[in-house]
């Protein structure tokens, strides 16, 4: 857990309020009381409620009257804070003027409290993200040098181990365009952008203002940093853009990345599938350079990382059949990575539609044998089957979808991919996508 005491003392003796008590949540008042805070706390979830009282906060609403003492709210990154309107609490906390930050925020002004701040790695991106931070993690978990990962993945940022137990390490921090968002002033050592395609439009309004958030990771570097870094791939126009206006700045080296397939093939590994994972290793091997790791290190590393849970994960073969899990791709473009990675697909398709549907994966019409059409987005993806000549059945559930695809395939007699890759969120029918991959996951096991 991450020493809060230099947070503690610059707020002369304030309150904090932390609204939202999940995983970060949570974290955050266990760090925050643990160093001394007087947290005062607050979540719909009356079983959240109780944790955080267990762990020292007070339980109260938090409306403007008892927002006036404290110094900060520390919110949530699933709870709106300008679109479509401000959420009551954000509202009740402009009003009482005070900051509105996140607990990456209060992380990064407890490590710049040190003499020697610990280096920082920030990884965003629309696509990615999580597998890039889970390969550095894992090169440098192989190599044995001292780091942590959370963030946005796995452990939240004031649960990781204490700086004084990682001296000389590296943080290694996934980043979602909610937490840049409640950053003012949280910036890494080392930044690195991997994409940008719409996502997120219905709480950030518009693609713009969406791009604008994952380029506040490229702000001016830490006081204490000596050499700051800007990793940035330029496949898409809006990361071009935001390259462009890093490289204007002169506030960060800048390094540019762009998807050379022909030299990034030598970076194939087991796991390291399509051009999109050549990608996010490409990215990774430049950080590692930026560190002084060895390139035959990193390839040596590279080959043992076993890849990440929901993202093209293999679940199992049976016959010639692969069933790969792929329930993190919540919008096309991730899928769009998936489809072009594997032949003669039976695809599981569907759940609460993103902007834009299935926007460009006719590209792919002769890799799909047949679709399988699941959740909320069942009409609207049948039209769009239908209009494209693509076979496809309406499923309904995920539970009939995976039935329907094993037995067409393996009657098939030829070699095939079942794939969920469902280019939806997962809301309308799961908690999250990985309940939904872990429900494919265990429905495939039964098979």
């Amino acid at each position: 857990m991450i020493n809060c005491t230099p947070y503690i003392q610059s707020i002369d003796g304030k309150m904090l309020a932390v609204f939202g008590l999940g995983i970060s949540g949570l974290a955050s008042v266990k760090a925050l009381c643990a160093a001394g805070g007087k947290v005062i706390a607050w979540d719909d979830n009356e079983s959240a409620r109780e944790k955080a009282k267990a762990l020292g906060a007070e339980i109260k609403q938090l409306d403007e009257q008892a927002l006036k003492d404290c110094a900060a709210l520390v919110l949530a990154p699933g709870v709106p804070l300008y679109f479509p309107e401000p959420h009551p609490v954000v509202k009740a906390a402009n009003a009482a003027n005070i900051e509105i930050i996140s607990d990456i925020e209060i992380f990064h002004r407890c490590n710049q409290a040190q003499d020697k701040p610990n280096r920082v790695i920030g990884i965003t991106g629309t696509n990615g993200k999580s597998t890039t931070t889970a390969l550095m993690h894992h090169i440098l978990q192989a190599l044995k040098i001292p780091n942590q990962m959370g963030g946005n993945i796995g452990t939240a940022a004031l649960a990781l181990e204490d700086f004084s137990t990682l001296e000389g390490g590296v943080y290694i921090l996934e980043i979602s365009s909610y937490q840049m968002d409640l950053c003012p002033s949280f910036t890494p050592d080392i930044a690195l952008l991997l994409n940008i395609t719409p996502d997120h439009i219905d709480r950030h309004g518009d693609i713009d203002k969406y791009a604008a958030a994952k380029a506040r990771i490229f702000g001016p570097p830490p006081e204490k940093c000596e050499k700051a870094y800007a990793v940035i791939s330029t496949d898409d126009m809006y990361s071009w853009e935001i390259h462009e206006e890093v490289k204007a700045q002169k506030l960060r080296e800048l390094i540019s990345l762009t998807m050379d397939v022909q030299n990034a093939n030598a970076l194939s590994a087991p796991a390291i599938r399509g051009s999109h994972n050549l990608q996010n290793a490409l990215a990774v091997l430049c950080i590692c350079r930026i560190l002084g790791i060895d390139d035959q290190d990193f390839m040596n590393a590279l080959q043992s990382f076993p890849g990440l849970n929901h993202r093209q994960y293999r679940v199992a073969q049976i016959g010639d059949v692969l069933y790969i899990n792929d329930s993190k791709a919540t919008n096309a473009e991730a899928t769009s990575k998936a489809l072009s990675s594997y032949k003669d697909i039976y695809w599981i398709v569907g759940g609460r539609a993103k902007d834009g549907g299935l926007e460009g994966l006719d590209a792919f019409k002769e890799r799909i044998k047949h679709a399988f059409v699941i959740g909320e987005a069942e009409d609207d993806f049948a039209q769009w089957f239908e209009a494209h000549n693509i076979a496809y059945s309406r499923s309904s559930t995920l539970e009939r979808a995976v039935k329907g695809a094993h037995e067409m395939a393996q009657s098939s007699g030829q070699s095939g991919v079942v794939l969920l890759s469902p280019a939806c969120a997962s809301w309308d029918q799961f908690k999250n996508f990985e309940e939904r991959g872990n429900a494919f996951a265990e429905l495939v096991k039964a098979l």
